[in-house]
C-alpha cells in the first residue's frame, strides 16, 4: 500500500507548516499553496482527504508510487490552474515552493517522469474528487465562520 507521506524529514527539507509563501505575489500558484498547506495543518480534514485518497491507491507489489500527499498536490495545482500535463511536470520539478509542499528539500534531487505524473493524476476519479471537494468546502465553512471577537474602543 503507498504511504500517505513520509514522516521523517530529510537534510534540507522543510516542514510543510513552516514552508514560506510569497503574499506578495499575484500568481495564482501560491494561493493554492496556502489553501493546501492550510489543509495540511488542519488534522481533521487531512484525515478525512487521507481516507479518500487511500481508495485511489490499490495495492500492488514492485517499484512504489508516488506518495499521496504528491498526487494530491499535484491534482490540485493541475485542477486550480486548469493546466496541462506538460506544464504540471515543469512546475513539480522547477517550482522550488510547489517541490518543498511536495516534500523535496533542497539538495533532494527528485526528478517526476512525465507518464508517471499522468499515470497518478489519472486516478482521480469523478467521484474521488465529488468526496475530497466536500472535505474541503467544510473545511472552508470552518475556516471562514470562525466568530469574529468585536473590537473594544
Amino acid at each position: 500500500m503507498r504511504k500517505f507521506q513520509d514522516p521523517h524529514l530529510k537534510i534540507g527539507e522543510v516542514p510543510i507548516s513552516e514552508i514560506e509563501i510569497d503574499f506578495k505575489s499575484r500568481d495564482d500558484i501560491p494561493q493554492i499553496l496556502l489553501g493546501l498547506k492550510a489543509i495540511y495543518e488542519d488534522r481533521d480534514s487531512l484525515n478525512q482527504i487521507m481516507e479518500i485518497l487511500k481508495k485511489i491507491a490499490p495495492e500492488k507489489k514492485g517499484r512504489p508510487g508516488m506518495d499521496l500527499w504528491n498526487i494530491f498536490v499535484l491534482a490540485m495545482v493541475k485542477l486550480n490552474l486548469n493546466c496541462d500535463y506538460d506544464r504540471l511536470h515543469e512546475l513539480a520539478n522547477q517550482h522550488n515552493t510547489l517541490r518543498q509542499m511536495l516534500g523535496i528539500g533542497t539538495f533532494d534531487k527528485t526528478y517526476f517522469e512525465s507518464k508517471t505524473i499522468q499515470n497518478n493524476i489519472r486516478l482521480f476519479t469523478p467521484e474521488i474528487l465529488d468526496q475530497i471537494n466536500v472535505v474541503i468546502v467544510k473545511f472552508g465553512h470552518k475556516v471562514t465562520s470562525k466568530k469574529k471577537t468585536p473590537r473594544k474602543m
